[in-house]
């Protein structure tokens, strides 16, 4: 069963029934991890979950099969829950597919992967697997699902402020349910008890926004402005700003670029674009130069790889939190190298 994010939710159900073998990619890594955790959602209550890591599996491609094939600790119902980037799982999922014993349903949230890897191959033509492609959302899409989860959190918010906590989060519908959270414990808010959001109380829950901190660091790393490059890094470290903080702003400027570069098409004029997108007031007049120095650099394979490039970066500061300062200067010194190389045949 082969989807994409405009037929999910219809057959989301008949999917969770029939497949065994969930298969979630995209650039839009947001929507590919909403739509494995609505598959969640329709599995029997109570399910036992069990992680794995792209990465385990690659070093032990039998331990998914072997996971999938026991039982939950007291019985009940269980489910696996895989995180990769690419085809790292390959070879796990091909022993899964071979073993004769039906396993216990197995999602896969593969970013920086698409409907053509080789995982999607072995899966997109068998009746009890499903391979969802996800796409970076547009700005109207997003504003809908902010006010959605506004209205299941006891929340009342009009257009305008919906839009808002989407393009503060850029589009990213996981960080927009941590504002909705916030938002709603600010104000008390329940289903039962709903309350009305307004500007205000948004302020009040981002008075400090960080990002106004990174955004400079974010733009010369990606710019690849390596003249600037030490001076930042050094600010950042007098500021003590946080890495995984940081890194989560470049994560978001990556995904902004991703949707960008969809809608710009490989071949379109970057800077007539980003003007057009500027004054259709989709991106922030601010922005707009960095942004486009970005996608002259940043398209295709190149952001491709910036994508996988960040998301093992952030495994990296989880797994080693004492030297997270040291791991994340030197691979914002590598993407900063990286950009510094103008791609052939494009201009910033």
């Amino acid at each position: 069963m082969k989807l994409i994010q405009s037929n999910f939710a219809a057959s989301a159900q008949r999917a969770a029934r029939d497949c065994k073998v969930f298969y979630f990619c995209g650039p839009d890594e947001a929507g590919a991890h909403d739509a494995a955790q609505a598959i969640v959602a329709l599995l029997p209550a109570g399910s036992e979950r069990v992680e794995l890591a792209g990465a385990e599996l690659r070093r032990d491609p039998v331990r998914l099969s072997d996971e999938a094939r026991s039982t939950s600790l007291f019985g009940g119902a269980r489910y696996i829950f895989v995180r990769t980037a690419g085809d790292e799982a390959c070879e796990a999922v091909e022993t899964l597919l071979d073993s004769p014993v039906e396993p216990c349903p197995v999602l896969i949230v593969a970013s920086s992967a698409s409907d053509k890897s080789r995982i999607a191959k072995l899966l997109g033509d068998r009746g009890d697997a499903l391979v969802a492609m996800f796409h970076p959302p547009e700005l109207k899409a997003v504003t809908a699902a902010v006010r959605s989860l506004a209205d299941a959190a006891g929340l009342r918010l009009d257009s305008a402020i919906a839009e808002r906590i989407a393009k503060a989060c850029a589009l990213d519908t996981r960080m927009a349910r941590a504002e909705i959270d916030k938002l709603a414990l600010y104000l008390d808010a329940t289903p039962q008890a709903p309350r009305t959001a307004d500007a205000q109380a948004l302020d009040a829950i981002g008075a400090k926004n960080e990002d106004d901190g990174f955004a400079a660091v974010v733009n010369c790393v990606l710019g690849g402005d390596l003249g600037r490059l030490s001076g930042e890094l050094s600010r950042v470290r007098e500021m003590s700003l946080n890495p995984v903080g940081l890194l989560l702003a470049f994560e978001r400027r990556a995904a902004q670029l991703a949707q960008l570069a969809a809608r710009l098409g490989p071949r379109g004029d970057v800077q007539r674009f980003v003007e057009g997108e500027r004054q259709a007031r989709r991106i922030f007049f601010r922005d707009a130069a960095d942004l486009a120095v970005q996608l002259g650099r940043w398209r295709g394979r190149r952001l491709e790889r910036l994508i996988a490039r960040l998301v093992a970066l952030h495994r990296e500061l989880l797994a080693n939190s004492q030297s997270a300062e040291l791991l994340l200067a030197q691979g914002l010194s590598e993407i900063a190298r990286a950009a510094s190389i103008q791609p052939r045949g494009r201009a910033a």
